[in-house]
C-alpha cells in the first residue's frame, strides 16, 4: 500500500525531494504519436513554463528539472524558514497568486476591514496556506492540475492525464542530492532525445548552461554559491561551472560508452564526497531502478526513518550502495 506523502516527508532530516509524475496515455505528454504523426512538442513548453512560475508562489526551490515524453522530473528544495518569515499579507498574496482563496482572504488582501469575528477564521487560513506553500503534493498538483486542463481541451477530451500519485523520494545527503540532480539532468541523452546536455531542451542544465554563457546562473532555479565561504547565502554547495562540466562528463561517457578521463573538477567533487568513479557511473546512469525510496548514508536513512515513526529501515539495501 502506497504510504501518504506526509509519511515520507521529514524538514529535520533534508529539504531535497525528487518528484516524477506521468502520463497515462499513450498518446504522450510531449512526444509524437507515431500512429497519427501528431506531435505534442509544444506542451514541454507549457510544462517548464509552469514549473519555473511556481517557484514565484511557493517557498519551494527547483534545484534540477527534465520534461520527457511521457513523464516529468524534478529536484525540489523546500524552504520553510522563508515561508515562516513571511507575513500574514505575504502568506495570502502568494497563495492569491495561485489560487482565488477565499472572499475574506480577499478582503484581507485588499486591504479591506476584517471583523473581530473573523479574525479567528483568517488566521486559521493563513495558518493552512503557509502549510501548503511548502508542500510538495500542492506543489505537484498546481503544477499538474493547469496543463492536463490545457492538454484534455486541446485533445477535446475528458479523464485522467496524470497517474494518480506522483512518485517522491528524500534526497537525504549532499551526494544524493547530485547523484539524483545529474540523473535528471542527463535524461534526455539517457533517452537519445540529446547528444550534450547544451541541446537538452526543457532541461534545468540547458538553463544554467545558457545563464553560464553571459556569466550569470539562470533565475528560478535554485544557485551554486560554492563552498569557500563561512556565511554562505541559500543554495547548493558547488560551484556553478563544475557541476556543469560534471554533467558534461557524465554525458559524454553515457554517449560515447567510455570510461575515459574525466575533468579534475570532476574528479575533486567525487573525492569530496568520497564516491568512487565507477560507483558514480553505476549510481547515476541507474538511479531509478537502484533507488525507488530514500536516497543517503545508512546513518541518513536510520536517523530519517526514526523521525517518521518507522519501525524498520526502509530501502535498506539501496542504501547501501552509498558504502560500497
Amino acid at each position: 500500500m502506497a504510504k501518504p506523502r506526509v509519511a515520507q516527508v521529514s524538514l529535520q532530516d533534508t529539504p531535497f525531494y525528487h518528484c516524477v509524475s506521468r502520463t497515462v496515455r499513450r498518446a504522450f505528454l510531449c512526444g509524437v504519436d507515431e500512429v497519427s504523426g501528431r506531435t505534442f512538442e509544444h506542451r514541454r513548453k507549457w510544462l517548464e513554463k509552469r514549473l519555473l512560475f511556481l517557484t514565484q508562489a511557493f517557498a519551494i526551490d527547483i534545484t534540477a528539472y527534465a520534461v520527457m515524453s511521457n513523464h516529468v522530473h524534478v529536484v525540489l528544495r523546500i524552504d520553510a524558514e522563508t515561508a515562516m518569515n513571511w507575513r500574514d499579507i505575504d502568506v495570502v498574496n502568494q497563495w492569491h497568486k495561485l489560487f482565488k482563496g477565499t472572499p475574506l482572504t480577499q478582503r484581507f488582501a485588499n486591504g479591506e476591514v476584517v471583523k473581530a469575528y473573523e479574525i479567528d477564521t483568517l488566521n486559521e487560513r493563513v495558518a493552512e496556506y503557509r502549510r501548503r506553500l511548502i508542500d510538495i503534493s500542492w506543489f505537484m498538483r498546481a503544477l499538474s492540475e493547469p496543463i492536463a486542463r490545457q492538454a484534455n481541451k486541446e485533445d477535446n477530451c475528458t479523464g485522467r492525464f496524470w497517474e494518480g500519485r506522483f512518485k517522491s523520494q528524500a534526497l537525504l545527503d549532499e551526494a544524493a542530492v547530485l547523484a539524483c540532480m545529474t540523473y535528471v539532468d542527463l535524461n534526455p541523452i539517457r533517452a537519445n532525445m540529446a547528444t550534450t546536455p547544451e541541446t537538452s531542451k526543457h532541461t534545468s542544465i540547458k538553463r544554467r548552461i545558457d545563464a553560464a554563457k553571459q556569466g550569470a546562473q539562470p533565475k528560478r532555479l535554485l544557485p551554486f554559491v560554492g563552498n569557500d565561504r563561512k556565511e554562505l547565502p541559500k543554495g547548493l554547495l558547488f560551484e556553478a561551472k563544475d557541476y556543469i562540466t560534471l554533467v558534461d562528463d557524465m554525458g559524454r561517457i553515457l554517449r560515447d560508452d567510455k570510461r575515459g578521463a574525466i575533468a579534475d573538477s570532476t574528479a575533486n567533487i567525487l573525492n569530496r564526497l568520497n564516491i568512487p568513479l565507477e560507483n558514480w557511473l553505476k549510481i547515476t546512469e541507474e538511479f531509478k531502478y537502484l533507488f525507488t525510496g530514500p536516497v543517503g548514508s545508512l546513518e541518513d536513512l536510520t536517523r530519517y526513518c526514526k523521525h517518521l515513526g518507522m519501525q524498520r529501515r526502509a530501502h535498506l539495501k539501496s542504501c547501501q550502495h552509498w558504502s560500497n
